[in-house]
């Protein structure tokens, strides 16, 4: 009979290339694999419950509270109407007198206040809470030989099934460094991976920069999984030309950077190395937080007429977009480990499009586009040092058509047929 695999992962997964991978690896092995991940409400076209053509499912459950919402709403519509501090005085006083003629009914309505009066960050707590508490339902419904939780976002849902609830094994899969990165300052984040991870049958981790990292502080060594895409020759298709989506001369070379459109990846060192470049068009693939403030800055400059930004695609069809480059960006800044210890699956899919690089001198990344010979790594931090590294590829014709001929020999190495692997020998064992 085949093992069933209860995977957690705190996103819609609609762009999740890695999760969509391992899924399908797994599946394909003859694993029944569900995936629990957060359905989005504003997305009309989203299914609750999916059937992938890859051979796993998709449940996804709620993130709304539907009668929070509707009272949050009448709330407002009061607030504007009789003002806050009228609407407070009101709702005191009818607790109070519906209190003394039904003292045990009043918890209900009490508790609907509370959360209405509360600071918005509260009530958050509380839709997080009630999220983890549907995941947990969910993984509950079948009897998974297996849980799979991907980041530590999703390791308590994991832990309750596997550990609290069932006596099941139970792998913990890291994408980042969870103890420093971007947006994860609090100490309760190394607190809570140090509890979790002394309770998991195995420990992933991207590369062995991180898995050295998290050895050192937690005394063991994680199994390395790396984030290589499916092999693929997008050189063979003319899906999309980008240059005519854009309205590029076609002789004007594009310089792409593909990704979320975040701080600390460089984009805002790219943008001020703009005008250094001999010649190019600079192409923003993808959304993110600091897209507004990066347009922005462009207009600032008066770059209009030099970069311009599309939209994410489907992560299925990024490499018929991507093989448009002359070079692809990775110039991630050293904001945290988790960014110094990358080795990103941009970097993998520039090389799977035959696309050189300019990239970070981080250890992971640095040691694929040197040994491999396929770009050239710069100051990720230095407008100037960025534009010498374009420049350079610009004007070195000969040794960027020996780069774009070495990312097709290196892609037969770095890539998704072979890493998996990794996983799925992981698994054999687990199971």
């Amino acid at each position: 009979m085949a093992k069933k695999i209860g995977m957690f992962v705190w996103n819609h997964f609609t762009n999740d290339a890695r999760v969509l991978r391992e899924c399908s690896a797994l599946a394909q092995d003859g694993y029944e694999v569900d995936l629990i991940c957060i359905h989005d409400a504003k997305d009309t076209a989203m299914p609750r419950l999916e059937q992938r053509p890859e051979g796993f499912r998709v449940i996804r459950v709620s993130n709304q509270l539907k009668l929070l919402n509707r009272i949050t709403e009448a709330w407002k519509y009061i607030q504007r109407g009789i003002g806050y501090n009228a609407v407070t005085k009101l709702l005191t006083i009818l607790l109070v007198l519906f209190g003394i003629w039904k003292a045990p009914l009043v918890i209900v309505p009490i508790l609907l206040v509370l959360l209405l009066i509360l600071p918005s960050r509260l009530r958050s707590a509380y839709l997080l809470a009630a999220i983890i508490f549907r995941m947990v339902k969910a993984g509950m419904a079948r009897s998974y030989d297996i849980y799979h939780s991907n980041d530590l976002n999703t390791l308590p849902q994991g832990y309750l099934c596997a550990r609290v609830f069932r006596r099941r094994k139970l792998i913990y899969d890291s994408h980042e460094v969870q103890t420093s990165r971007t947006g994860y300052n609090n100490p309760i984040y190394g607190i809570a991976e140090r509890f979790f991870v002394k309770r998991v049958d195995v420990m992933i981790m991207e590369n062995h920069t991180r898995a050295a990292y998290s050895r050192d502080r937690y005394g063991f060594y994680p199994e390395v999984v790396h984030n290589y895409p499916v092999p693929m020759k997008p050189e063979e298709s003319n899906a999309v030309d980008l240059h005519a989506l854009l309205d590029i001369p076609h002789e004007e070379p594009i310089l792409l950077y593909q990704g979320g459109i975040q701080t600390g990846r460089g984009l805002d060192k790219l943008v001020e190395a703009v005008p250094l470049f001999e010649r190019g068009i600079v192409v923003f693939i993808g959304d993110g937080r600091i897209k507004t403030q990066l347009q922005q800055r462009v207009q600032e400059l008066g770059l209009e007429h030099r970069v311009r930004f599309v939209p994410k695609v489907p992560v299925e069809q990024l490499l018929h977009y991507t093989k448009n480059a002359y070079l692809g960006f990775q110039i991630l800044n050293n904001v945290c480990f988790n960014h110094y210890s990358a080795s990103s699956n941009k970097l993998f899919e520039y090389m799977m499009s035959s696309v050189p690089v300019v990239a970070c001198s981080f250890p992971e990344i640095q040691k694929v586009v040197e040994n491999e010979d396929i770009g050239v790594c710069v100051d990720s931090h230095d407008p100037r040092s960025i534009a010498e590294g374009v420049n350079y590829m610009l004007n070195n014709p000969e040794h960027y058509a020996k780069m774009r001929a070495n990312c097709l020999i290196a892609r037969d190495h770095y890539n998704w047929d072979n890493e998996k692997q990794s996983l799925l020998n992981l698994y054999r064992r687990v199971s």
